[in-house]
């Protein structure tokens, strides 16, 4: 679910995070559509493809601040495609900027929903209920100049102890971001840097790191291998 794009484009997204992404305000309706191409799937600082490139694309709509659409990915080494809807609502006042959105994250071919084990998001057992989508959360950013912080919080059934929060700056074509994942459940979490460089509108490059895990068990230790992400994107006209 971090995709490629929302922990470059929404977090710093890079990806997300959309989180957010930029919508010009404007009296009519303007539809926007892109698709993007990257060496691996980053999402909050794990490669969720395993070492597989991963193919992304948006198709979304905007007018007055409010924007909406589909974001489709070749999908993770685990839960297979991914199809994500969102809806929100952005603005800037002065040097102040502010977004919320609600995102779901589906994955028709995988598993009929997500659980929470040890602070990370896994397939749910097969005995698991189902749901059209199986993982939903509400957004809310706030920007100031090139700063920005970001919470994400899940408001599905599963998981109800997990939460995710970045900060982030930006100036010129480099950004930084500080992703930080909790679960409160077992006060567990981990905490990831992103360091991005747009080459240009099209291409950019990121360096991602987990540089603090909770986890006591050895077994759910977070990949902590440094990453390097390089991604590829155009607009549909």
């Amino acid at each position: 679910m971090k995709k490629l794009t929302k922990a470059i484009a929404l977090a710093g997204v890079m990806t997300t995070g959309l989180t957010a992404a930029t919508f010009t305000q404007a009296a009519e309706p303007e539809v926007g559509a892109s698709v993007s191409i990257a060496n691996m799937y980053l999402w909050r600082g794990q490669d969720l493809g395993q070492g597989a490139a991963a193919v992304s694309g948006d198709l979304n709509v905007s007018m007055g601040g409010a924007y909406g659409g589909i974001w489709m990915s070749s999908g993770d080494s685990a839960l297979g495609q991914e199809y994500d809807l969102y809806l929100g609502y952005g603005g800037e006042v002065e040097s102040f900027s502010y977004d919320i959105s609600v995102w779901t994250y589906s994955y028709p071919g995988g598993e009929p929903s997500l659980e929470e084990d040890e602070g990370e998001l896994v397939p749910a057992t097969a005995d698991s209920e189902g749901t059209t989508f199986d993982l939903s959360e509400v957004i809310v950013s706030l920007g100031y100049e090139g700063a920005s912080f970001s919470y994400y919080y899940p408001v599905s059934s599963n998981p109800d102890d997990y939460a995710y929060m970045t900060l982030g700056y930006g100036m010129d074509a480099y950004s930084a971001t500080v992703g930080m994942a909790t679960d409160s459940a077992d006060d567990s979490g981990y905490v990831h840097v992103d360091l991005s460089y747009a080459f240009n509108d099209n291409l950019s490059f990121t360096a991602s790191k987990v540089v603090s895990d909770d986890a006591e068990d050895t077994d759910d230790e977070m990949d902590d291998d440094l990453k390097f992400v390089v991604s590829y994107s155009l607009p549909i006209e």
